[in-house]
């Protein structure tokens, strides 16, 4: 049986694998390797530490994840089809390391991400949107 995401190395698992599958994807991995060129050294983490404010309630993550896809979305439209294969990616690797409550969590935070991100993109388009 597996095991829940319990600590830190759980979320560096699942980041990395995530993200090793997202990169090499045709659907999405040009966002990461072509459209914003990321330093992973850099990036990487970041995302430890958001998913860890996120999953285990850990301070520390400085930053504004819509602020950076708004800024995505105008050099390369998000579409909706680019967040079914992200999420889709992410339940996959979910299911493949993680199961119980808060590998729950963490789907439901990843879906819930996911519509808020959508919709503020397409509120984005918007002339009196405010950012």
């Amino acid at each position: 049986m597996k095991q829940d995401i319990q600590t830190g190395e759980d979320i560096r698992q699942l980041v990395d694998t995530f993200y090793k599958k997202a990169i090499s994807d045709p659907v999405i991995g040009h966002f990461f390797t072509q459209v914003v060129q990321l330093d992973f050294d850099l990036h990487m983490p970041v995302m430890y530490s958001f998913w860890e404010s996120v999953l285990l309630g850990q301070a520390g993550y400085k930053g504004n994840p819509m602020l950076k896809h708004l800024e995505l979305n105008k050099k390369s439209p998000l579409e909706k089809y680019h967040f079914d294969r992200w999420m889709s990616l992410w339940e996959e690797t979910l299911d493949e390391l993680f199961s119980g409550k808060t590998a729950d969590q963490a789907r439901q935070r990843a879906a819930n991400l996911r519509h808020l991100m959508e919709y503020k993109i397409g509120q984005s388009q918007n002339p009196n949107f405010i950012q």
